[in-house]
């Protein structure tokens, strides 16, 4: 069995919630990633704040960046995955959700993220069509 831990990417580095949509913008960038998980002042992962979101749910809503914070953004709870859960079980739960990176927790502590393309690597072919095509899936088409 191959474990979370072991596909992760570790030493993931959070947004705080207080920080602003500006500042994730800019770490994004500096760190050539798309997503950032956002954690809390107690250090627990609140969610995750997209590229996307910062464009669609923040500018496009005549929002300002420099002034909303990153935790405005972080409803529910966030979808993550065990660090000792077998990569399927990442998979899995990347289909239900429709997500294509996955936070790994480690009790209650951040340790790193997978994205689709670790699992991808880890799988073989045919179980990585499958799940990109579920992770895919837009369900209004029916």
């Amino acid at each position: 069995m191959t474990t979370a831990r072991e596909i992760m990417t570790p030493d993931v580095q959070c947004i705080g919630e207080n920080e602003t949509m500006a500042r994730a913008a800019r770490l994004m960038a500096d760190l050539d990633v798309g997503a950032l998980p956002i954690c809390g002042e107690d250090g627990r992962l609140k969610g995750m704040l997209t590229d996307r979101d910062i464009v669609v749910k923040c500018l496009a809503e005549g929002g300002d960046p420099r002034e909303a914070h990153a935790g405005s953004l972080a409803q529910g709870k966030p979808v993550t995955i065990g660090a000792d859960d077998d990569i399927r079980d990442a998979l899995t739960t990347m289909e239900t959700h429709q997500v294509r990176r996955l936070p790994v927790i480690d009790g209650h502590d951040l340790v790193g993220m997978i994205s689709q393309a670790d699992v991808a690597l880890a799988l073989s072919a045919t179980e990585t069509g499958e799940a990109v095509r579920e992770i895919s899936r837009d369900d209004t088409d029916g």
